[in-house]
């Protein structure tokens, strides 16, 4: 065994060694990820009502939001938060800095969650404008109010069809969230970056991150292919049964 890991590429070992600091890091991945999509999420439900309904002056707010968050890097975002409030007096002598603002966890929290609600915001908005007519004049024959036809039929109907499209968000979230590691977050890549630095290794830490992200992903696309198999399954074509024992028409072989 000792030959066999001697010629392996990767030193196992120490990765095992410090393979706690790795779960931490997942802990911090899937806790900003996650927290994030469901303040994002929350968030952006409002936003498509305002963006398919075309309001008059609500829309083009939210369209100059999404199309900011949607147009510049996560990145730069998380940059302009974390280094960039901290700039201006005002925003240091607010009682927001202390307990907010100058931390890094609150800070990549709040730039991811303006991303992925931007994002969610369009999906959705879409989803609501592709509900299908004969849906809505149905509402609309039985006496629904504007109000419940939104809630009993296009937003359920929207949520129900925008789940393939959000798992995408979802994954994306979660591969972008390693911004955190570019201002001292200790998540997964964030552990991969500091055990390559601490030993002078050149793969065990990235190729360790790449492997959890690989797990992480994996069952996030088994949950979403569930809810799709639970939610979408109407949409489905029903195969239709082949008929046998039929006698072909006269004058046909």
């Amino acid at each position: 065994m000792e030959n066999l890991l001697s010629w392996f590429p990767l030193d196992l070992a120490l990765i095992a060694e410090n393979f706690d600091r790795f779960l931490y890091g997942v802990g911090v991945t899937l806790g900003l990820t996650f927290l994030s999509l469901a303040l994002g999420g929350a968030m952006a439900v409002p936003l498509a009502v305002v963006r398919a309904s075309c309001h008059r002056v609500l829309n083009p707010v939210v369209w100059v939001y999404t199309y900011v968050f949607r147009g510049t890097p996560l990145l730069v975002q998380t940059y302009l938060l974390y280094y960039g409030a901290g700039q201006f007096e005002f925003v240091r002598n607010s009682w927001l800095w202390d307990p907010v603002l100058s931390q890094a966890w609150w800070c990549a929290l709040i730039a991811f969650t303006l991303n992925t609600g931007a994002y969610t915001t369009e999906l959705l908005r879409g989803a609501i404008a592709d509900t299908p007519k004969g849906e809505v004049e149905a509402a609309i024959a039985t006496g629904m109010s504007k109000r419940g036809r939104l809630s009993r039929i296009v937003l359920p109907s929207a949520f129900r069809r925008a789940i393939p499209a959000y798992s995408n968000e979802v994954i994306f979230m979660l591969h972008g969230s390693v911004v955190a590691s570019t201002i001292t977050l200790q998540d997964i890549l964030g552990v991969g970056r500091w055990l390559n630095g601490r030993y002078y290794l050149a793969y065990e830490g990235l190729i360790t991150a790449a492997v959890l992200y690989f797990i992480i992903v994996f069952a996030i696309t088994r949950v979403f292919r569930w809810l799709e198999r639970r939610y979408l399954r109407h949409l489905n074509r029903r195969r239709e049964p082949i008929a046998r024992n039929i006698a072909p028409p006269m004058g046909v072989k």
